[in-house]
């Protein structure tokens, strides 16, 4: 009996030593997974007076005191009694009550199945533990709201999802924190709209990750370190409208990669690794709008094939990338895109039929490549272009209709062409809706022909910024009807040729509209000084009135021509002159007795001996006969050369 009775005391003493351990490992196990203690313990006091025979039942199956190795039925109806409880509103009120610890719910991956089992049924019945008063269990660093459904985490180390959230949040932001894979935690979240993981540690998302967001309309995993993605990880995402893989580490696109994205209207592929796209990679994207393939290593324009899984294309990017040049028709399966961005794609050329099929393109950027001319040919296609950029090229002249056939241009951008020299007259002749003009921060742009600008009705804005001009005439534009126009950081010469521009820039300067940088660099004793605070006389006008200066040239000119015209005259007639005076100023006498003396030759011989000399106004000399030749011309020279004898006086 005494050993029967030694035997139950140790016995005793062994479930009591055991029953403490297991007491003080749910606490270390709760306490990693952040759970409350208190709530716990009101559980246990509460399990032996419940009536809820499934509570009971649970909570026996997964007590410290009875195997963790019960039978398989027992563990599959917990799980049964678990999946019950955590989707049902007690759950969700439990969560409000305050039975988290919010700086340890990441740690509950590390724990057995039966102890993650146990924790969320206790959580599901403490229904009374805390008053509601806010969110208890939103980890450090973020922002939760159960009115709105939203939840904000913003820089962090956070390294996995939480799980202890409001499993009816619609909006989860994690951004900026070490998450490197997503488990099976995103499945509490069925309900969620927009999910934000970019700026993460994200290298590979298993199969069916996102099998239960049957709601997600937008999926932000960029600026991780994705390195493969296919059908199979993007399942069940068939309601997301936005994708945004950008800045990962992909290199290639499989067959059917995108087919679950069935609403998908913008695809963000861009500043990846992606040197091959298979033929059928973007096969099911019907709805498909926005593509982004910019800054990747293709070396080839995608195939005619891809284009064609994406009829309803309206925008693509493919710059930063190798294509060296188009093949024709590239693009012509693409009927509605309205905007292709091929910015820095190392294009040396365009083919005559590159842009042929894009008719209905707006807007085209063709800036940062190695084009050695504008490509006239291949762009008079683009009818509806309205928005051009060619900046950063290799031309060195904008010849006369250089854009010939872009009649709806509206805005050109011609910015950091470092070779860029002149513009000739009617350079944009053929634009006539040109309504903005940047020709900013070309450095060796130093002409720009009086005319160039002509023919542009529409023209409001022009941006001359950064060049190498000198000084800008004043029929180059009808600058009076600008609204915009920017010269600022260029070596003007103040001197009277920017007369006018002093005075537009006073007069726009006071409006509204503005003249920007008119600051002179030379000569050297107005360097710094603003063009509008110097007067004409500085500039070296003497008439600050332009059209006055413009009619006293006039007047110099015509007063000059006159005078030159009038001593050719004088010259040419000079003895005419001098003899109509002689006859007028008292020498009748010697006049009469020359008479005589002429009338002694016959016609015949004064002709012989004295041959005439036209004179421009010998036909109103007082002299002059129409019949014998004999004129006053001829009186003049013979006086001019024989003395009158004394016996004919």
């Amino acid at each position: 009996m005494r050993i029967t009775t030694k035997r139950k005391t140790e016995t005793k003493e062994v479930l009591e030593t055991t029953h403490q351990m297991e007491i003080e490992n749910i606490e270390t196990q709760t306490k990693t997974m952040g759970v409350n203690l208190e709530c716990y313990q009101r559980l246990i006091e509460q399990a032996d007076q419940d009536e809820n025979v499934t509570t009971l039942a649970a909570f026996h199956y997964t007590s410290p005191l009875n195997s963790l190795e019960s039978s398989q039925n027992n563990r599959q109806h917990v799980r049964k009694v678990h999946s019950s409880a955590i989707l049902s509103p007690q759950y969700t009120l439990a969560k409000n009550k305050g039975c988290f610890d919010s700086r340890n719910s990441h740690g509950y991956w590390s724990m057995p199945r039966q102890w993650l089992l146990l924790v969320l049924l206790l959580l599901a019945s403490c229904l009374v533990a805390k008053p509601a008063n806010a969110l208890a269990n939103c980890p450090n660093g973020c922002q939760c709201n159960d009115d709105t459904l939203v939840v904000k985490c913003g820089e962090g180390t956070l390294d996995v999802l939480p799980i202890a959230l409001n499993p009816s949040i619609q909006r989860l932001v994690i951004k900026n924190n070490k998450i490197k894979t997503i488990d099976s935690s995103i499945q509490f979240y069925t309900e969620l709209r927009f999910l934000d993981l970019s700026f993460n540690d994200l290298v590979t998302i298993p199969p069916r990750t996102f099998a239960l967001q049957r709601k997600l309309q937008e999926l932000h995993l960029n600026y991780n370190k994705i390195g493969q993605i296919n059908n199979k990880t993007l399942l069940g995402l068939s309601a997301v409208t936005i994708m945004n893989l950008r800045g990962n580490l992909m290199s290639e696109l499989e067959d059917y990669t995108f087919s679950p994205l069935l609403q998908v209207e913008e695809l963000n592929l861009g500043q990846n690794r992606i040197s091959r796209i298979s033929t059928h990679a973007f096969d099911g994207l019907k709805n498909l709008k926005v593509l982004y393939l910019d800054d990747n290593t293709l070396t080839a324009v995608p195939a005619p094939e891809n284009f064609q899984a994406m009829p309803l294309l309206a925008e693509l990017y493919l710059g930063t990338n190798s294509f060296m040049s188009i093949p024709n028709k590239a693009f012509e399966d693409l009927k509605g895109l309205t905007r292709l961005d091929l910015k820095g794609a190392g294009l040396r050329n365009l083919s005559l039929e590159a842009m042929k099929g894009l008719e209905g393109v707006r807007y085209l950027d063709l800036s940062d490549n190695s084009l050695e001319f504008i490509p006239q040919t291949a762009l008079s296609h683009l009818e509806r272009l309205e928005d051009l950029s060619l900046g950063q090229n290799a031309f060195e002249v904008i010849s006369a209709n250089a854009l010939q056939g872009l009649k709806n241009l509206k805005r050109l951008l011609i910015t950091g062409a470092q070779r860029l020299r002149k513009v000739e007259n009617a350079a944009f002749s053929g634009n006539t809706n040109l309504e903005y003009l940047n020709l900013s921060a070309n450095k060796m742009l130093a002409e720009i022909e009086e005319n160039a600008f002509s023919g542009l009705p529409h023209l409001k804005h022009i941006i001359l910024k950064e060049n190498k001009i000198d000084t800008l005439s004043e029929g180059l534009f009808d600058w009076s009807d600008l609204i915009t126009l920017d010269i600022s950081e260029n070596p003007l010469m103040c001197d009277c040729r920017l007369l006018w521009l002093r005075t537009l820039a006073i007069n726009k300067n006071n409006t509204s509209e503005q003249i920007q940088g008119v600051i002179c660099a030379a000569p050297s004793n107005l360097k710094g000084e603003s063009l509008n605070k110097l007067s004409p006389a500085i500039l070296g006008c003497n008439h600050s009135d332009a059209k006055q200066q413009a009619l006293i040239g006039v007047l110099l000119v015509v007063t000059a021509a006159t005078i030159t015209a009038l001593a050719l005259i004088i010259y040419s007639c000079r003895r005419r002159i001098r003899e109509a005076l002689k006859g007028g100023w008292g020498n009748s006498a010697l006049g009469r007795k020359e008479q005589e003396y002429q009338k002694t030759f016959s016609e015949e011989d004064y002709m012989n001996r004295h041959p005439q000399i036209p004179c421009a106004m010998s036909s109103s000399a007082p002299y002059a006969t129409s019949t014998s030749g004999y004129g006053g011309q001829h009186a003049l020279q013979y006086m001019g050369t024989r003395p009158i004898p004394v016996t004919e006086l």
